[in-house]
């Protein structure tokens, strides 16, 4: 019976195939380099740039998912294994293929029918079981059990193979060279061999093997006219960048400074180093770095935003107005560069920043619509200037977007006592106490 417990929670955890619990990593420059790496595959895909996004997840094992609606989840693991930006691209452009070939919205489907075989081998198992015959049920329910995974994992490897060959023709109608994705699976295949999984079952994987999906494809994306394309240089450059970055802000700091020693003067090299002394405690050390990276380009938008970031979180958010005022306007005020400038003039509790302060949170919260940071530095700015109602209502939209549904709806009425009934905010704060009322209503009932 245990084992016929693991099979079946093997085979429920397949089914629904659920993102763990992962933290996302929100980074402007990062955003600026999926976005520009993605635009022409999403638009050969027949997406919308506006609707697509490509997430980056806290997680140093290399992959990447689609879980519902049109956002590519990239671990952090799989950028740093990545060799270039194309490799990262062809990977983009398989998880396309699975947005593109509706496979979240056919899972249901898919899997039914191994539901189905699983569950009617438990009914006949038990019923052997009560019948007397306890071995012959526990044989029933493990047969079919494995009946089961066997058709769920035929069904995922048909949808892997799908998005591997639909992602191929995204980047040829793009114009972008599949180079990158054969170079990827075959360091995937090379990580299978090097793990001891060169003889594994193949019919007991969710994926092909990368040997196999290498085979599959070679053909199709050499005969690509985009085959022989160049590589963008500027996204290249974009992508050595976002790479040193990561490094020196997930990496344990050791590891990066052998990585990036600081014999290596390369912007690169500056970029990890900066990330990890200031990750570990030595405030001075990462201020030179940043130093350095101004001085190489004074004006690039991504090096001001750290020098503020650390200088704030070093207790000087005097110091860090001037950069991240300078980083907001060169990127025509990116909202999580804004949020951070935002919160740096709160951060000097002078009175005169307020203004400032609220007029850019403003535009963060406008700009973005999932970042509750930006709410909570609005609402605080609201609360320093005396305006509660729409501190409240400020707190009801962070507890809205992080899913405390009972402060959300506490915070929204109290915003609506405060506010002038049927203008925007009020109507705004109505729709959040309506919407999580509901909420709770409905947990309430499926309670009983």
């Amino acid at each position: 019976m245990k084992r016929y417990i693991a099979i079946m929670a093997a085979l429920v955890l397949l089914w629904v195939q659920p993102a763990r619990a992962q933290s996302i990593l929100r980074d402007a420059e990062t955003e600026a380099m999926f976005k520009d790496m993605s635009r022409k595959m999403i638009i050969a895909a027949g997406l919308s740039p506006a609707n697509v996004q490509v997430v980056l997840i806290n997680d140093d094992e290399i992959n990447a998912f689609v879980q519902g609606g049109q956002t590519v989840y990239i671990n952090s693991g799989l950028i740093q294994a990545a060799d270039n930006a194309n490799q990262v691209q062809g990977v983009i452009a398989h998880e396309l293929g699975h947005i593109a070939d509706g496979h979240v919205v056919l899972a249901d489907a898919g899997y039914k029918p191994a539901i189905g075989i699983s569950l009617l081998s438990l009914v006949l198992g038990l019923a052997a079981v009560a019948a007397g015959a306890g071995e012959a049920g526990a044989g029933i329910m493990a047969a079919g059990q494995q009946v089961a995974m066997g058709k769920a994992l035929a069904f995922t490897r048909v949808q892997e193979a799908t998005a591997d060959a639909t992602g191929a023709k995204f980047l040829r109608e793009a114009g972008i060279s599949g180079k990158g994705m054969l170079e990827f699976f075959k360091k995937l295949a090379n990580e299978e061999y090097r793990y001891g999984m060169a003889n594994i079952d193949p019919y007991a994987q969710t994926h092909p093997l990368s040997t196999e999906r290498v085979q599959a494809l070679t053909a199709d994306l050499k005969a690509s006219p985009a085959w022989n394309a160049p590589p963008d240089a500027a996204l290249e450059e974009q992508f050595k960048r976002v790479k040193a970055k990561l490094e020196g802000y997930v990496a344990p700091y050791g590891r990066t400074l052998t990585d990036y020693p600081e014999t290596n003067n390369s912007i690169y090299a500056h970029y990890a180093r900066a990330y990890a002394w200031h990750k570990a405690g030595y405030p001075d050390k990462a201020d030179a770095e940043t130093r350095a990276l101004i001085a190489a380009k004074p004006h690039d938008p991504y090096f001001l935003e750290i020098r503020g970031q650390i200088l704030l979180e070093a207790g000087q958010p005097n110091d860090a107005i001037a950069p991240l005022k300078e980083a907001s306007e060169l990127t025509r005020y990116d909202p999580l560069i804004v949020t951070t400038y935002g919160h740096a003039l709160i951060a000097t509790e002078d009175a005169a920043n307020y203004a400032e302060a609220e007029r850019v949170l403003r535009i963060a919260v406008n700009k973005d619509d999932d970042n509750p940071f930006a709410w909570l530095q609005l609402g605080t700015v609201y609360e320093l200037k005396g305006d509660t109602a729409r501190a409240s209502l400020a707190t009801a939209e962070r507890a809205s977007m992080t899913g405390d549904t009972r402060v959300a709806v506490y915070s929204a009425r109290a915003a609506m006592a405060g506010l002038p009934p049927n203008t925007p905010d009020w109507i705004r704060a109505q729709d959040i106490a309506l919407t999580g009322q509901n909420q709770l209503d409905d947990k309430k009932r499926k309670k009983k």
